[in-house]
């Protein structure tokens, strides 16, 4: 059996390694010549197209990256101390003032706290400083060509062409993460030509260097999936009275108002009651009972919606609520 088992795993490896190895500069050329032919389908002008293609390369580290993104194994308290480092809450409050007038004004045209566009500022580019240096369209042409999320990527792939068509950036401009996303905010193409905001009305929506349309593209995104600026994100809470936390989790089914909480036993943080608001919220422990535990709004669902890690909306509200309090 064990001989078995082993001549399987040999089997297995060798078969990933053959099929890693068939993916070379050859079989992406290939490729190229097929998303030419299918983008020319869609409408687009070859002679535009071929200086576009011809600087596309191979880059097999984007399909690395892809294959082994890391599992999760750290903590939240160590994602947080990681993710909002006293530092970039001095820098995010900073920040803050700094573009005071302009985060204001674009806050109350999308309803948005302008806390929270900065926290997601800061958590997506550090505040601009890391965009990534990739370039979009062979990083993502690259993805595609790896075959696992093909999909996906060509129609990153295709949106990404849009953008360039429309005139938002040169192509020797057009940079990002491994994955394709981009500029301050880090959108994806498609969520660039969703929610990307020409706000200095220059014809261009320039989300790599204009705050203007930096923020008015976050403040955007957050306002067209449901965001209200009545309320905050969450809170960290306590349970009391022997509850096990049983209506856990995002489902819509367990969003329930405040009060029914407060029945169930939880407590604020400090062990007061909860704010008597009719209010939705859902219970969630992203590290189970013995870690953290949070009532969330439906700010929070938002946020998922951005990104559907846990950890990730946790350290939005987290530093949001830090710049609220200057600390």
């Amino acid at each position: 059996m064990k001989l078995c088992r082993l001549v399987i795993g040999s089997w297995l490896v060798l078969m990933s390694l053959a099929a890693t190895a068939a993916k070379d500069e050859a079989g992406y050329s290939r490729y190229l010549t097929t998303l030419k032919q299918e983008a020319v389908a869609q409408g687009y002008n070859e002679t535009w197209l071929e200086p576009l293609f011809a600087k596309m390369q191979f880059r097999p580290t984007v399909v690395k990256a892809d294959k082994n993104q890391p599992e999760q194994k750290i903590t939240l308290d160590s994602y947080l101390a990681s993710r909002v480092p006293d530092w970039k809450v001095a820098q995010a409050v900073k920040l803050l003032q700094q573009h005071k007038s302009l985060l204001q004004e674009i806050g109350q045209q999308y309803n948005v706290q302008p806390r929270f566009i900065v926290a997601l500022w800061g958590n997506e580019s550090n505040f601009g400083k890391l965009q990534g240096n990739f370039d979009v369209l062979s990083a993502l042409s690259s993805l595609a060509y790896e075959g696992r999320r093909e999909t996906l990527f060509k129609k990153q792939f295709f949106a990404a062409l849009q953008i360039l068509k429309e005139g938002h950036i040169k192509p020797d401009k057009l940079t990002g993460s491994w994955a394709g996303a981009m500029g301050q905010s880090q959108f994806m193409p498609t969520s660039f030509l969703h929610y990307a905001v020409d706000y200095d009305k220059d014809g261009r929506k320039d989300i790599w260097g204009t705050p203007a349309d930096v923020f008015a593209s976050i403040a955007n995104f957050l306002s067209s999936e449901g965001w209200s600026d009545q309320y905050t994100w969450g809170r960290q809470v306590i349970l009391t009275n022997g509850y096990d936390a049983e209506h856990e989790g995002l489902a819509a089914a367990n969003m329930a108002p405040l009060s029914t909480w407060h029945t169930r036993g939880v407590r604020r943080y400090n062990g007061q009651p909860l704010p008597d608001l009719p209010l939705p919220a859902s219970l969630i422990m992203p590290d189970g009972e013995k870690g953290r535990i949070y009532l969330v709004y439906n700010n929070f669902h938002t946020l998922m919606k951005w990104n559907r890690s846990r950890y990730f909306g946790v350290s939005v509200g987290y530093l949001a609520d830090r710049i609220n309090k200057g600390e």
